[in-house]
């Protein structure tokens, strides 16, 4: 199927796209890499009378640290996310979920920004930037703003974006301990939308006492969840079996998800404390200086 007719211009700075949003307002939809927009405009779910194609904007696809954060622009590419050497050192939940993103085709043209922006609540982007405590920084006609990852998603395809912002980077704070972090998906077949995700980011002290813990899933519910009471209970916890156990439930509960062909909600709440448990353990690994792999579950 084809899309219905429309008008296309690219915009040459951030400040041309905002004019553009704000004279067309909901007949306007930004085009990024174009893996989430292109496939609803040929299905006819989208029909915008206008795209404003930011693609071409210099300076939205850096990949830097500073201060200890981590600051990516809306233009990187999940590829350019995943290959990049810092993010794979030192925040590997982030290498964990771009790596099972879709297929090649997606992770080299899709963008961090315009998966974010999209919203889909399975994207693994929500997930990761509420389980990171991110903020995004966004720009308008009005001046520059940062929105917290935990604030950003209002339903599903629908976030707090005023209809002439732009997300232009996401910035990730220091982790309290580097590299205790990890991400794992179900699927039924890879490249296929999860079942459920969950990401796990952690500080540990010597003796596995956990002082920090961000749990947070994707295909959980209309929007990304963080897993609020399983992260204030483990918080002070010792990491022991009796412990974990109570977290895993509290994970589940804390799911909402939707029955679908990838299987019923009871199905999906067991799913999602089981995957825990994996995050948890290779998140923990990791925060002792083991080299342990994640990926696809299947």
């Amino acid at each position: 199927m084809y899309p219905r007719s429309f008008e296309y211009t690219v915009a040459k700075s951030v400040d041309e796209a905002c004019a553009l949003l704000a004279q067309h307002g909901d007949n306007a939809r930004v085009l990024a890499g174009g893996q989430s927009l292109i496939p609803l405009m040929k299905l006819r779910l989208a029909s915008p009378n206008y795209i404003i194609d930011i693609g071409n904007i210099a300076g939205l696809d850096g990949i830097t640290e500073h201060g200890g954060e981590l600051r990516i622009g809306a233009l990187a590419t999940h590829s350019a996310v995943l290959d990049h050497q810092t993010v794979r050192q030192r925040w590997p939940l982030i290498a964990d979920a771009v790596g099972v993103i879709a297929d090649p085709q997606v992770r080299n043209w899709g963008t961090v920004g315009g998966a974010l922006a999209e919203a889909d609540p399975a994207g693994d982007w929500g997930a990761v930037a509420m389980a990171l405590n991110a903020r995004v920084r966004c720009l308008s006609p009005r001046g520059e703003r940062f929105i917290d990852a935990e604030s950003l998603f209002v339903d599903a395809y629908t976030t707090k974006l005023a209809g002439d912002e732009l997300i232009v980077e996401v910035i990730f704070p220091a982790p309290r301990q580097a590299r205790a972090g990890a991400y794992l998906k179900l699927e039924r077949r890879a490249g296929d939308f999860a079942v459920i995700s969950v990401g796990v980011q952690l500080a540990l002290s010597e003796r596995d006492v956990c002082e920090d813990a961000r749990i947070a899933l994707a295909a959980a519910g209309l929007t990304p969840i963080l897993a609020r009471r399983a992260n204030e209970f483990l918080t002070g916890m010792q990491l022991n079996a009796t412990a974990i156990d109570e977290a895993a439930q509290l994970v589940a509960a804390s799911s909402e998800p939707l029955a679908d062909i990838r299987g019923s909600e009871p199905y999906k709440r067991s799913a999602a404390a089981e995957l825990f448990r994996d995050a948890l353990d290779l998140a923990r690994k990791r925060s002792h200086g083991e080299e342990a792999l994640a990926g696809h579950v299947r």
